[in-house]
């Protein structure tokens, strides 16, 4: 029976059958391919370009390549959550409805605003670097930013993002083959890289694999330490176990992304099958191209070479091009410019398709306005992408992200977090439900991948935790005010509590 007040749920029937509701239909035409595409589209963007280097510089010498390794397992834990959710609940919205039908309204609440920024920051950040990157190409006086009297104007980012929303607006095939020929283009970037980099490998360069400990070279305090050290007061290193696990965090999130992918689920041809194919598939190929690309790396140079100070690298960060420059492949700079260019264009398409889905299942939730729900002639939110969109374009057009990016990996991870929690609820209160995929070893599977997120959210600066826990008591606010009475949800639940006029007459004369 659906809870009462802000902890009733809505049971997994009916959000299956609010999906065929008139005016507010999405079209099902996505494949398991288009779904493997769309994952590796989100989580190869330009960190295989540049946060390798530096991490394998500056924090695990070539043992970069097992904290990939590290990272990929923590990753498919979750991984394994999101296949059996989604392959059970074939609903838009991800986390958010999977919460709905577990947890109760206001944790799914929660978690839907939690989504809404993680989304919409990392769509404007991705589009800033995207902005970047086409300076590089076009030269070094090809800035994409421009003065407007005080205000700096990235029309950089405002010009993809622009072109973006257009694609999406348009269908969600069409953004699957746009996206399509554009991963290709930088996983043909990623494969030119490790094979010629293959022919510059020396075998001594990973000796040894596991750096000895060093002291480390931050010095954050206060706010800017993690919570980790904030709470034990524990100071980190560079290179060693410490180092390697240090590593496996910070990689951990070029992984972040996969989940969009369930966020497409109600536009899915037999979800069942081609949702877990779709979600494990793209993981084990990011996770192969990864591994090869840092064996490259560190193969080509020393990770001394790579660390920031060094001769090679100087005051500022290494770049996968630092090393191929390092034995005069100079054209590899213009090649990886190009390569993140395509890759973070993938990135902004797929985080913003995750966006407009969430709200999508939000408002035809009437936890936002409901009329965002309407679906154009083509079976797409045109308003909500038109929306998300705008907003998107301003936030990356106007303001510098800075450390707000951090935002993007909280949300992430405490979506993570509920998703694993929530398939072992469900297998209680709902064993007779049909699953696509089941995860193996519950709860230990779920358990684990909890306390993996765990670790990686104790790794996040006190400041993240601040600036989230901000958020989180905003949404706590405008749910309170605006969707707890406008929720569908809650309507039929007091109509059918309500008694018909006749016999409230009866009653009376009684």
């Amino acid at each position: 029976m659906p809870g009462v007040g802000i902890w009733r749920t809505k049971s997994v029937e009916q959000s299956i059958s609010d999906t065929d509701e008139p005016g507010t239909r999405l079209r099902k035409e996505l494949t398991a391919w288009d779904l493997t595409v769309f994952g590796v589209a989100v989580v190869i963007g330009a960190g295989i370009f540049t946060l390798t280097a530096r991490t394998a510089g500056n924090v695990a010498g070539p043992s970069i390549s097992l904290a990939f390794v590290l990272a990929a397992i923590a990753c498919g834990l979750a991984a394994l959550c999101y296949a059996e959710f989604a392959s059970t609940v074939p609903v838009a919205g991800s986390a958010y409805t999977f919460s709905y039908a577990t947890f109760g309204e206001f944790v799914a609440w929660i978690i839907g605003w939690d989504l809404i920024l993680e989304f919409a920051l990392a769509s404007a950040v991705v589009a800033k670097g995207w902005s970047l990157y086409l300076g590089n190409v076009l030269g070094a006086s090809g800035s994409t930013t421009a003065h407007l009297g005080p205000i700096d104007f990235d029309w950089g980012a405002l010009l993809i993002i622009g072109a973006i929303t257009t694609v999406l607006a348009i269908g969600t095939k069409v953004s699957s083959r746009v996206s399509a020929i554009i991963t290709a283009i930088k996983i043909a970037v990623v494969l030119l890289v490790i094979v010629v980099g293959a022919f510059y490998i020396n075998k001594d360069n990973y000796s040894p694999y596991i750096p000895p400990a060093e002291g480390a070279a931050s010095t954050a305090s206060g706010v800017h330490q993690t919570l980790f050290s904030f709470l034990t007061g524990a100071d980190g290193s560079s290179y060693g176990w410490y180092g390697l696990l240090a590593a496996a965090s910070l990689v951990f999130f070029t992984f972040i992304g996969f989940d969009v992918v369930a966020t497409t689920a109600e536009e899915t041809k037999n979800p069942q099958k081609a949702l877990p194919r779709g979600i494990l598939g793209s993981l084990a190929i990011v996770t192969v191209l990864y591994v090869a690309v840092t064996l490259v790396l560190t193969g080509m140079v020393k990770y001394t070479d790579l660390k920031t100070g060094s001769p090679l690298v100087g005051d500022s960060s290494a770049t996968l091009a630092t090393a191929f420059e390092a034995h005069g492949i100079t054209w590899a700079q213009w090649v990886i410019n190009f390569g993140g260019l395509a890759g973070l264009t993938t990135v902004v398409m797929v985080m913003m398709l995750g966006q407009t889905r969430v709200l999508f299942a939000m408002s035809r939730d009437g936890l936002m306005p409901r009329g965002l729900a309407k679906t154009g002639t083509k079976g797409t939110p045109v308003r909500i992408t038109v929306v998300v969109g705008v907003i998107v374009a301003l936030l990356a057009a106007f303001f510098p992200m800075g450390t707000l990016e951090e935002m993007v990996n909280i949300g992430t991870l405490f979506a993570f977090v509920l998703v694993c929690i929530g398939v072992v609820v469900l297998r209680k209160t709902r064993p007779d439900l049909p699953r696509g995929f089941r995860v193996p070893l519950v709860p230990l599977v779920p358990i684990l991948a909890v306390l993996a997120c765990g670790w990686l959210m104790l790794n996040l600066s006190v400041e993240t935790w601040i600036r989230f826990l901000v958020w989180m008591a905003i949404g706590v606010v405008v749910y309170f005010a605006y969707g707890k009475r406008k929720s569908v949800l809650g309507q039929r639940l007091a109509a059918q509590a309500t008694p018909p006029p006749e016999e409230q007459l009866e009653k009376v004369t009684a």
